[in-house]
């Protein structure tokens, strides 16, 4: 199926992982961060999703995707990178639809009540209307239906931009990322507290679970000074809701 939307604006890391979209495909499942440190902490969050319609929302090459897929959930992935698309495309062949389209868009192409979760990892960084698109998760999601969605923390992001930060705002800014290849610099948003959970309970979610997860021992074994490190600051925040 052709894609239903081609996103009107450049979304703001779109060249930054243009860049390095094939390296990250190659070492996601077995990054620390990722797959010792967010992927953990953002699967104990799900409910058993057999028979379930998941929409795994910035499915980048696909992992996520194929995990639910391996639980015996029915699963559309979307990214709006055309080549996290290709490579999730390639990874899950025929058993997910895999769409291009972006979060800051209206899903207008899923009909209302038509998934059960959505799961958001690591993605909502890079949206700065959160409004609109969890009003989209919102407006898809059966009643009752569940939204996961990781973040990088925002007490962390704060603290590594005090200098020049105003913590009331949601301000554009840029990491650079060194464990993909050469370095890149990779433009993400930051936010309060407030505007990370009121968007969420505007639009119709109860929160039902927040998560500062720890670093697992296989972290500590792949990156032992991290894992000091992530013992005392926060690195990711996870979070459930539940569709009012």
């Amino acid at each position: 199926m052709n894609d239903p939307l081609n996103p009107k604006k450049e979304p703001i890391a779109q060249a930054a992982y243009n860049q390095f979209a094939e390296a990250y495909a190659a070492l996601v499942e077995t990054k620390a961060h990722n797959a010792y440190y967010e992927r953990p902490a953002t699967l104990s969050l799900l409910p058993e999703v057999r028979g379930w319609r998941v929409l795994d929302a910035g499915c980048g090459p696909g992992v996520y995707a194929q995990i639910l897929l391996a639980q015996g959930a029915q699963v559309v992935a979307l990214d709006v990178n055309p080549k996290m698309v290709a490579l999730a495309r390639a990874r899950l062949g025929e058993e997910a639809r895999v769409i291009q389209a972006s979060l800051e868009d209206p899903l207008n192409f899923f009909e209302a009540e038509s998934f059960d979760l959505v799961i958001a990892p690591l993605v909502m960084d890079y949206v700065r209307d959160w409004g609109l698109t969890f009003s989209e998760f919102q407006r898809i999601l059966k009643p009752g239906g569940i939204l996961v969605f990781s973040i990088e923390h925002p007490v962390m992001k704060y603290f590594d931009f005090i200098e020049k930060s105003n913590y009331f705002q949601v301000e554009q800014v840029s990491y650079t990322w060194k464990g993909f290849g050469p370095p890149v610099e990779v433009p993400t948003f930051r936010r309060s507290l407030t505007e990370v959970f009121n968007p969420l309970i505007d639009a119709g979610f109860n929160i039902d679970r927040v998560l500062e997860p720890l670093p697992t021992e296989a972290f500590k074994a792949a990156q032992p000074e991290d894992y000091e490190k992530l013992l005392r600051e926060p690195g990711f925040m996870c979070i459930r809701a539940v569709r009012r």
